[in-house]
C-alpha cells in the first residue's frame, strides 16, 4: 500500500497501526496539501455489511461531535473494493504506549488525562452517542500536548438499552458487567471503561487478570474493582473512591454519564490541590469504612446515585499449623548412617561431578559463549536502529549491507536480515542487514492510444497497480482512448523508461469532444450536458437569424484547460431576429438614402440605375416598410426614387 495513491486525492507514506478491522497509514492529501492519517478496512472485512455499516457509522459520530477531545474526520469514501476514513493526523503515542514506559502515573497526569477523556466523552453524551469501546489504545497523546478520543467505529445511539447484537464487542478487560452479562450498553457503560482506565494509570495494572479472556469476563460480571491505592499507597483516598463509584457493579450506582463525572473530578481536583500533605494520613493496610463510606455517599449524593452496599474491609486472616511429628531413635539412625556411609561419598562425588557439568553446560549455552538469541523483527526499521538493537543482543552487524527490492518497506528501511527473523543465532554470531531499494524498477509498456480496457490489462501484466481512471473531453482523441498515464505523484509515465512494480498506475481516458447543443432549447442544453458529467450555465444572449429565440446558439468552456466531468459549459441563447427601426429617407439623396439603409442592416430591392452618377442624381419618393417602422434586420427594403429632386426641382 505504501505509495499508493487512494480515490485519485490520498497518497499513502506509511503505515502507523493496524487493528482488528482496519490498518492505519500516513496519507497526504494532495488536495489540500497536508498529512492526514488514512484509515482503511481490512480486506477480507469489505463483503461483510455489518462491519462496513460500523465503519461509516464511525465517521458519522465522530463527524458529529467536532470536539477539541475528539479525534476529527474530515472524509469517507470508497476506493474500488477499499473502504476508507480520512482522519486528523496527531504525531504522538498512545495512552497505551505511555502505561507501558512508565507503568504508574501521577496523580496529576492522571487527573490531566482524566480530564481530557471525560470532556470528549462528554460531548459524545451529550450528541446520543456511546463510544462502547474505550482503552488506552484509543485514547491519543499528541506531541503538542493535545489529548484525543479516537475509533468511534463501535459507537451506537444512546438508548436507554443499546444492545450488541449476537456477539459481545470492544476489549475485554473494559467491558462493563451489563455488557458481559445482558449485552446492553448505555453511557454508564462507557463511564465504567473510564474508571477501569483510571485504575490502570494509577495502579500500574489493570484489575482483573487471567490466562483466557473468559476468566476476565467473570471477574468483570461478579468482582468488585478494588481500590487503586491497595497497588499504590500514594493514591488518595478521593481517587480511590472515583474509581469505585464509576466501576460499580450495577449501572444506576454510577455517575449517570460522563459530565456527570468530569464535574466530580474538577471537584476531586480543587480539594487535592487545597488539602495538606496526605501521605502519614494513610498506608497500604490502614483503610478504614468510615472513610470509604462517607466520600462515596457524597459522590453519589451530588448526582442522584447511591452508594454501594459493599463497604466490607476484610483483616489478614492468620494461620497457624499443628500435627504429629515423626522421629526415629538415635540408634537406628546411627545404624542406618553407617550402612549408607560407604557408598555416600562416592555418590557425594559423582553428584558434584555431575553438578558442575550440568552447571557448565548450562552456563555455556545459557549465558555464555554458546548461548543463543533469536533475530527479532526488524522491518522498517532504519539502518542505524537494526544496528543498534542487534549489538544490544550481543551479536556482530556486517559492516556491509544487503539490498533488495520491496513493495511493502520505503527504500533505505531495513526489510530483512541473513539469518532471517526468528532464527536462532549464537552470541557473537553475524547478521547482514538486508535493506530495502523501494519497488523493483521495471519497464513501462504503451499505454497511450490503447482503449481503456487493454491499457488495464496491459498495467497488470507489467506488475503496476491500476487505479480509478481519470476522465476529460478531447476533440482529437476518439472516446474510450487513453490519452495519459500518470504514477505516484501524477508523475507522468510517457517520460519514464522504468517505474517501480505494483505502484499506481492512474490513466486518463477520452470521452470525446464536448458535445454539441447548438439549437437546443436552453433546458434540454443543461440536461444534455449533465448527463456528460458537465454543468450547462447560461452565460449571455444573442440576436440570430437561424437560432430560434430561447435557444442555444453555441457552448463554450468555461476557463482554461481541457474539459473535465464537472466542468462548466457557458451556453449562448439566441434572442431572435433584431427588431430594426426603418430609417425615414423620403425625399433624400439616393446616395444617402441607401448608406442609410445598409448602416441598420437592412437588403435593398430597387433598380439598377439608380446607382448611375454613383447616386446623386435620384432622389427617394417611397420605401416599403414605411419609414419609422419596424422590420427584422437583414430584412428586404423595397425602394422607389425619380430623376431630379421632387416638386419640380429637378
Amino acid at each position: 500500500m505504501i505509495g499508493r495513491l487512494i480515490d485519485g486525492r490520498y497518497q499513502i507514506r506509511s503505515r502507523i497501526a493496524r487493528g482488528g478491522m482496519a490498518t492505519v497509514y500516513l496519507a497526504t492529501d494532495l488536495r489540500l496539501e497536508r498529512r492526514v492519517a488514512l484509515k482503511i478496512m481490512h480486506g477480507h472485512l469489505a463483503d461483510d455489511s455489518q462491519f462496513k455499516s460500523r465503519f461509516i457509522q464511525e465517521a458519522r459520530s465522530a463527524a458529529r461531535l467536532g470536539h477539541p477531545n475528539v479525534v476529527n474526520v474530515f472524509d469517507q469514501g470508497q476506493d474500488s473494493d477499499m473502504a476508507y476514513l480520512v482522519m486528523e493526523y496527531l504525531p504522538g503515542i498512545t495512552l497505551r504506549e505511555l502505561l507501558q514506559e512508565h507503568r504508574v502515573l501521577t496523580t496529576e497526569q492522571a487527573i490531566d488525562i482524566m480530564e481530557a477523556v471525560l470532556s470528549g466523552l462528554a460531548a459524545a453524551h451529550a450528541a446520543g452517542i456511546v463510544h462502547r469501546d474505550l482503552k488506552p489504545e484509543n485514547v491519543l497523546l499528541a506531541d503538542d500536548g493535545r489529548i484525543k478520543i479516537g475509533d468511534f467505529g463501535l459507537a451506537r445511539a444512546a438508548t436507554a438499552n443499546t444492545a450488541t447484537g449476537a456477539a459481545l464487542l470492544g476489549t475485554i478487560a473494559y467491558l462493563s458487567p451489563e455488557l458481559i452479562t445482558r449485552g446492553i450498553a448505555d453511557t454508564r457503560s462507557d463511564i465504567y471503561a473510564v474508571g477501569i482506565m483510571l485504575y490502570e494509570m494509577l495502579a500500574g495494572e489493570q484489575p482483573f487478570r487471567g490466562e483466557q479472556p473468559v476468566q476476565i469476563a467473570y471477574q468483570h460480571a461478579n468482582d468488585t474493582v478494588p481500590t487503586p491505592s491497595t497497588k499504590n499507597p500514594k493514591v488518595p483516598v478521593e481517587l480511590d473512591e472515583l474509581v469505585l463509584w464509576a466501576t460499580a457493579r450495577e449501572p444506576d450506582q454510577r455517575p449517570r454519564d460522563a459530565r456527570a463525572m468530569l464535574e466530580q473530578l474538577r471537584e476531586t481536583q480543587r480539594l487535592l490541590e487545597t488539602a495538606p500533605d496526605r501521605g502519614a494520613q494513610r498506608t497500604a493496610t490502614q483503610r478504614t469504612v468510615p472513610q470509604r463510606t462517607a466520600v462515596l455517599s457524597a459522590l453519589t449524593r451530588s448526582f442522584g446515585a447511591s452508594p454501594t452496599s459493599e463497604t466490607q474491609v476484610l483483616a489478614p486472616r492468620s494461620r497457624s499449623r499443628t500435627g504429629p511429628v515423626v522421629a526415629d531413635s538415635a540408634t537406628t539412625l546411627a545404624r542406618k548412617t553407617q550402612r549408607r556411609r560407604a557408598k555416600g561419598f562416592w555418590l557425594f562425588g559423582l553428584v558434584v561431578l555431575l553438578a558442575a557439568m550440568a552447571g557448565g553446560t548450562g552456563w555455556y549455552f545459557g549465558s555464555g559463549p554458546g548461548s543463543k538469541v533469536l533475530i527479532p523483527e526488524l522491518t522498517g526499521e532504519t539502518v542505524a536502529a537494526a544496528r543498534a538493537a542487534l549489538t544490544g543482543m550481543d551479536l556482530a552487524v556486517a559492516p556491509e549491507t544487503a539490498s533488495a527490492y520491496s513493495t511493502e518497506v520505503d527504500e533505505g528501511l531495513v526489510v530483512g536480515t541473513d539469518p532471517a527473523q526468528g532464527v536462532p543465532v549464537v552470541k557473537g554470531g553475524s547478521v547482514t542487514l538486508i535493506v530495502s531499494g523501494g519497488p523493483q524498477p521495471l519497464p513501462i509498456p504503451k499505454l497511450v492510444g490503447l482503449s481503456e480496457d487493454d491499457a488495464i490489462k496491459a498495467v497488470e501484466e507489467a506488475k503496476f497497480t491500476p487505479e480509478k481512471s481519470r476522465t476529460q473531453f478531447s476533440s482529437s482523441v476518439k472516446e474510450g482512448v487513453v490519452i495519459a498515464a500518470y504514477g505516484a505523484d501524477d508523475v507522468d509515465l510517457t517520460k519514464l523508461e522504468t517505474y517501480g512494480e505494483k505502484q499506481p498506475v492512474t490513466l486518463l481516458v477520452s470521452l470525446g469532444p464536448i458535445p454539441d447543443v447548438s439549437g437546443m432549447s436552453l433546458a434540454q442544453a443543461k440536461d444534455f450536458l449533465s448527463s456528460k458529467g458537465l454543468i450547462g450555465a447560461e452565460a449571455g444572449q444573442e440576436y440570430s437569424s437561424t437560432v430560434d429565440k430561447g435557444h442555444v446558439i453555441r457552448g463554450v468552456l468555461k476557463g482554461s484547460g481541457p474539459a473535465k466531468p464537472g466542468s462548466t459549459i457557458d451556453l449562448i441563447v439566441s434572442k431572435g431576429i433584431e427588431q430594426v427601426k426603418v430609417p425615414d429617407v423620403v425625399g433624400k439623396k439616393w446616395s444617402t438614402a441607401k448608406q442609410a439603409l445598409l448602416d441598420k442592416g437592412f437588403k435593398l430591392n430597387y433598380p439598377a440605375f439608380y446607382d448611375f452618377g454613383g447616386g446623386e442624381s435620384f432622389y427617394v419618393t417611397d420605401i416599403d416598410p414605411d419609414g419609422g417602422s419596424y422590420a427584422n434586420k437583414g430584412s428586404t427594403v423595397t425602394v422607389t426614387a425619380d430623376f431630379g429632386r421632387p416638386n419640380g426641382n429637378g
